[in-house]
């Protein structure tokens, strides 16, 4: 009987070209975008190499400063962390390592009279300790060389192409920014998207260009605190808060900023603090929230499509309908039947969709749009997708195939539906 059924349904939709294209094409246009979305999405927030410890892991990642008539958003500066987080592994056991480290900037270099920028990132050797990089030549560089002012590099793959011609690194020197450093380490290249991770050059903090770094209270530094597990989170946080309040007593510029917010966030929420503003408290309930209603309200408008269609298509084989009750066709019958044409046709625009979306990540991990990008198919939204869409065209189809099954042969060869 099943068998019969899919050969039916084959026949149908082949039979019924316009509106087989138009539901292939919603469904796998949907689920399209719907993967590419969730592969960047997990490329920021999901735990990936190198930052394998993301469910422990908590951070500074900007604070607000506020005045009567300024007010910052963005990163720390490092005296304002130094402040927040001296001496809290000694306060709170449930705090393994801290690490401070910049955001990439731009450091412009010269090989045999050819400009290079490469993204540096400047971090200690805590930093080493709590992500998980992929070394392909040497280690990273220890506490001690942040100490002592060492000038030594790690820097990841491409950069060694772009110095070295894919010799040997270790062991050389590269000039970034005016400054020559010996390299130590080369890792494996790290996606833009890992926003704790990436980077193309790391050096350590100490070699920066001045000193005053240490005092300033607004620069371009984010930390990240290593817990024992992550249900130690709630005192990291609570500790992190106090420590903030005690820091606005401290702030070098009293007449342009009177408070400083911020807090211990995981990735997520601190990408919560920043839309919505949160100052002290970031909101990542609200930022779920955004992201499924922004799939549901993407989702409803071609499953209305698809419904739209499925009753035009079943309103339009009525007198098919008919004659097949006037042979003696069952109600259950040909309820089966349609229920078989919109699974086929689901799977059928949920295998589609699958295809292009890997050909699209594909394409934009060899792009270079992304820089190192390393997209990857979810295929949990693939099928939470797929059943949602089957669930759409299920209901859309069924209740009318149902509905006309049981009219009087004589009604649906008029193609009467009532």
């Amino acid at each position: 009987m099943l068998r019969n059924y899919l050969k039916m349904a084959l026949k149908v939709l082949a039979r019924r070209k316009f509106f087989t294209f138009i539901s292939l094409f919603g469904i796998s246009i949907t689920l399209l975008v719907l993967l590419v979305a969730t592969a960047m999405l997990d490329q920021i927030f999901a735990p990936q190499a190198p930052e394998t410890r993301g469910n422990r892991t908590l951070g500074i990642y900007q604070v607000t400063l506020r005045g009567k008539d300024t007010t910052f958003n963005g990163f720390a500066g490092y005296g304002l962390l130094d402040r927040i987080a001296r001496g809290l592994p000694e306060e709170l056991p449930a705090v393994e390592k801290i690490s401070f480290f910049t955001a990439p900037a731009t450091a412009v270099s010269y090989v045999g009279g050819q400009k290079i920028e490469s993204s540096l990132k400047r971090t200690d050797g805590a930093y080493w300790q709590i992500l998980d990089f992929s070394f392909v030549e040497g280690g990273p560089f220890s506490k001690e060389d942040e100490a002592n002012a060492r000038f030594v590099a790690v820097i990841n793959e491409s950069t060694r192409g772009r110095f070295f011609g894919n010799a040997p690194a270790v062991g050389r020197t590269l000039e970034a920014d005016g400054q020559r450093f010996r390299v130590v380490g080369v890792v494996r290249d790290v996606p833009v998207l890992r926003v704790v991770a990436y980077s193309e050059i790391w050096v350590p903090n100490s070699t920066a260009k001045s000193r005053t770094y240490r005092k300033d209270y607004l620069g371009n530094f984010m930390a990240v605190f290593l817990a024992r597990s992550r249900a130690d989170f709630p005192q990291i946080k609570a500790a992190v808060d106090r420590r903030f309040d005690l820091a606005e007593e401290h702030i070098p510029d009293r007449k342009t900023f009177q408070t400083v917010d911020g807090g211990a966030d995981t990735l997520f929420e601190a990408a919560s603090r920043v839309i919505f503003e949160g100052g002290r408290e970031s909101r990542p309930e609200l930022l779920w929230a955004l992201f499924i209603g922004l799939a549901v309200l993407f989702m409803i408008l071609p499953s209305v499509n698809l419904v739209n269609i499925n009753l035009s298509r079943i309103l339009d084989r009525a007198s098919e309908i008919g004659v097949r009750k006037a042979f003696g066709a069952s109600s259950r019958t040909l309820v089966g039947q349609f229920v078989v044409e919109n699974v086929v046709l689901t799977l059928l625009g949920g295998a589609i969709g699958l295809v292009l979306a890997a050909a699209v990540l594909a394409g934009l991990n060899a792009s270079g749009l992304i820089p190192y990008a390393d997209l990857r198919l979810n295929f949990r939204v693939f099928f939470e997708g797929l059943a949602l869409a089957l669930f759409f065209g299920l209901f859309s189809g069924v209740y009318p195939a149902w509905k006309m099954s049981r009219l009087h042969p004589v009604q649906a060869l008029r193609g009467r539906t009532v």
